[in-house]
């Protein structure tokens, strides 16, 4: 289907009127596939004739327009036909020539005010009777296109959005009377309803009925069933049983003076709502394991803990303190993760709780001073996990030696910008001591660990420099892989 982008901007239109043509356009498929016809959507020019603005293709039927025409004015032929309709406001039929072609012009019509004309192209009728189905879908698309001439529809009132599983006319199509009852239902409408449990016939039973038998004794039931089963809302529901999960939606039939009946599409969605819940299944599964490592690593970090304390060397005891922080700040990505469904971090939210520690841990007794500029925002979690721990590093390392047991500053920088087309991210972790050696900075464990992670997991780079005034900046640049 190929959709204006609102060419519109020069007419005379009121509150809402594009809005509600666009509303047209995203549910006219229905009209398509009902009247086994091509749609376009037509615009007055300033030469005098109509501009294309939309076109859609029946999915009941073949198309009479195999290339699309939409932004190419009306052939001559078709003008006059949709004069007529723009001024009387009324439906105006013509057969093109000796084709059997048969070509409907139809006035969309809001508060009034003629807005846009639609074309509806299809095959005449042929010599063989047809059935009581395509009857059915014929009359139900001429009462809707009425409808816009009237306009009564699209109804604004009717939800809107991305709902999965919503109906098709294809799925199954009830046609009931104002008061409920069925007059006729497709056989895909027939074949849904008796997976539901109902064996019997739908035509000539009040829909509400059938429909009430089959929820006996369930608990709860949508409050908009009703109004959805007897055609008095334009909704959407959904009924459960027998483990057979069947979406609904109500189209009202109306005219100038009252509602005469409705259209109920209708579907199974059965395998669709089992596919959602294994993915609940799952992304709950995910997040259980998130945790499970988070716990996990949490008792490596406690045990390290314990074992440093039984530690006589100094040295040793350093080095066991050293892994626990780090096995901690992996532990902190994972409790992340934890408590979302998507495998992205907010890292923002992480780094500030692990920034001000890793200075804590690093400084016991030392007036150090923690700022931070800047926003990562969302990284993936196997960007997130990596980074974190070189921040760790970086910090500790800026506090043990940079500072060097004297009070001063960390300071976290992030940009994060688009160069060459590709997302980039900045990152500086500037102290104000002493400075540290080229030696210590590329030989430490600490150093060879950041140096290693940020070539293999980051793939960036990093630089040391001798700040102004004193003191060290270390620069990581990176790419921001896609997810």
């Amino acid at each position: 289907m190929a959709i204006f982008t609102d060419p519109i901007g020069d007419a005379d239109f009121g509150p809402g009127d594009a809005e509600w043509l666009h509303l047209l356009v995203g549910d006219w498929q229905m009209i398509a596939d009902l009247a086994f016809a091509d749609l376009a959507l037509w615009f007055p020019d300033e030469g005098g004739g109509y501009v294309a603005l939309a076109h859609v293709r029946p999915s009941t039927s073949h198309t009479v327009f195999h290339a699309d025409f939409v932004g190419e004015r009306m052939r001559a032929d078709l003008t006059p036909l949709v004069d007529r309709s723009w001024r009387s406001r009324r439906i105006e039929t013509a057969q093109e020539g000796d084709s059997a072609m048969r070509v409907e012009a139809v006035p969309v019509v809001r508060n009034g005010r003629t807005l846009a004309a639609v074309t509806s192209h299809s095959e005449a009728a042929s010599s063989r009777a047809p059935s009581k189905l395509e009857c059915t879908y014929r009359r139900c698309a001429d009462d809707l296109l009425t409808m816009v001439t009237l306009g009564l529809w699209p109804d604004s009132a009717e939800p809107t959005g991305a709902r999965r599983g919503a109906p098709r006319v294809g799925d199954g199509l009830i046609r009931l009377n104002e008061e409920g009852v069925v007059e006729y239902a497709s056989p895909n409408g027939v074949s849904a309803f008796r997976r539901l449990g109902e064996a019997g016939t739908l035509d000539g039973r009040v829909l509400m009925d059938i429909t009430t038998n089959l929820m006996r004794g369930r608990h709860p039931v949508d409050e908009s069933m009703s109004m959805v089963v007897t055609g008095r809302m334009p909704w959407r529901t959904e009924i459960e049983a027998k483990g057979v999960s069947l979406s609904l939606r109500s189209i009202p039939l109306r005219n100038s003076e009252a509602r005469y009946g409705a259209v109920v599409l209708c579907r199974d969605v059965s395998e669709l709502r089992r596919r959602e819940l294994e993915l609940v299944s799952k992304d709950a599964t995910i997040r259980e394991i998130h945790h499970r490592v988070k716990n996990n690593l949490q008792t490596v970090a406690a045990l390290l803990r314990l074992q440093s304390r039984r530690m006589k060397s100094d040295e040793g005891r350093s080095g066991l303190e050293e892994a626990m922080r780090r096995v901690a700040t992996i532990a902190l990505v994972h409790e992340t993760l934890s408590q979302g469904l998507a495998q992205t971090v907010d890292f923002d939210q992480l780094i500030d709780r692990q920034f001000r520690l890793s200075a804590e841990v690093a400084s016991p007794g030392q007036d150090v001073r923690t700022e931070r500029r800047g926003k990562f925002g969302e990284l993936p979690s196997d960007f997130a996990t990596p980074l974190a721990l070189v921040i760790n590093e970086l910090v500790t390392n800026a506090v043990e030696h940079g500072l060097s047991g004297r009070a001063g500053t960390v300071r976290l920088t992030a940009e994060r910008r688009v160069e060459l087309g590709a997302e980039v991210l900045d990152v500086m972790v500037t102290d104000d001591g002493v400075g540290v050696d080229s030696k210590i900075a590329s030989e430490g464990l600490g150093q060879q660990i950041v140096q290693t992670l940020v070539a293999s997991e980051l793939r960036g780079t990093i630089s040391w420099d001798a700040r102004e005034g004193g003191g060290t900046d270390v620069r990581l640049k990176m790419g921001i892989p896609k997810d």
